[in-house]
């Protein structure tokens, strides 16, 4: 699978899902998690809610996912992954990728097209960008694709899309 590298704001894609870098809580919170529930609407803190109150009394763990409605965004869907908080004395590198393949496993198993991920981790969560896009390309370039047949990195800046690029542009 070629992963294509675009820069831009998540919630403008047109995308079958796009990936929520959130906190467990799946109550918004700082960055693409307040950016995805702000441009979503009320409605996804309302479903968000309900999962919590139903599925995940104890919030979501990290490294694994839960999907939602996307409601205002473009894209259907939105898949939530918790990401490790970097600590340089720990390595949490399983973690993270298992956000990767657990978001990929739900758009699997929901026969979506198309997802878009953000860099998970690497805002406040202070992961390394060039450890993120390192993890991230293993995970897409191993993972056993059925339905998905486009997969995007999407970054904010320039200065991130010039990381991810020469991570997953080298060989």
């Amino acid at each position: 699978m070629k992963v294509k590298l675009v820069k831009g704001d998540i919630t403008k894609l047109r995308v079958d899902a796009i990936v929520n870098a959130a906190n467990s809580t799946l109550l918004g919170g700082g960055g693409v998690d307040g950016a995805i529930h702000s441009a979503a609407g009320p409605q996804l803190l309302e479903e968000c809610r309900r999962i919590r109150a139903t599925q995940l009394p104890g919030g979501l763990p990290a490294g694994d996912a839960v999907i939602t409605n996307g409601y205002r965004l473009p894209a259907a869907y939105v898949i939530h992954t918790v990401g490790p908080v970097y600590n340089p004395n720990r390595d949490q590198s399983d973690v993270l990728a298992s956000c990767f393949k657990k978001s990929l496993d739900v758009a699997e198993a929901n026969r979506l097209r198309s997802i878009a991920f953000p860099a998970v981790s690497t805002g406040v969560y202070g992961y390394p960008k060039e450890e993120c896009a390192g993890i991230a390309r293993k995970v897409f370039d191993d993972y056993p694709y059925s339905s998905l047949a486009e997969v995007m990195m999407c970054l904010y800046s320039e200065a991130d899309l010039d990381v991810f690029r020469r991570i997953f542009e080298s060989r």
